[in-house]
């Protein structure tokens, strides 16, 4: 079977106090109340840079160009019990754009600094892989959820 294509971009900036991402809480729809990175599935025949760019665009209301985005690693979402929520996601990670975040109806952004994420707010998995992406690595994992539909029970890395 093959997942849908999804991409998770992450905006990452120098504060004051070093890096930080942008992440946002989650307004609507799948994932609701989380806090997450920008993403989104890949329209049909899309590009994953091509979606990159309209999902922030989108989500975030900030322009970044197909070029400043850098993949960093797959990840493939199992969901035994909700099979529709299974997808494959690529992560990207972008560090110029133009303009300045706003909330939007799907996402509500906030900057937050790489050393202090609100990780019992996020989705089981992320604790797991976003700390090796912001210092620079790559995931390539999957993973797959419980019945719960929060809880990972099976992480391949």
């Amino acid at each position: 079977m093959t997942l849908p294509e999804v991409c998770v971009v992450l905006l990452l900036r120098t504060g004051a106090t070093g890096l930080e991402v942008l992440l946002g809480e989650k307004r609507r729809g799948l994932g609701r109340g989380k806090v997450l990175g920008v993403a989104g599935r890949t329209l049909h025949g899309e590009a994953l840079a091509a979606a990159g760019v309209r999902e922030v665009r989108d989500q975030v209301g900030v322009e970044v160009a197909a070029s400043d985005l850098h993949e960093a690693g797959t990840i493939e979402y199992h969901f035994p019990t909700r099979t529709a929520w299974s997808c494959h996601a690529t992560v990207l990670v972008c560090r110029r754009w133009s303009g300045e975040p706003v909330e939007t109806a799907p996402l509500s952004p906030r900057w937050y600094p790489a050393g202090d994420l609100p990780y019992a707010r996020m989705w089981g998995d992320t604790p797991r892989w976003l700390p090796a992406v912001l210092r620079g690595g790559r995931v390539d994992a999957r993973y797959t959820f419980g019945p719960d539909l929060a809880t990972v029970v099976l992480d391949i890395r």
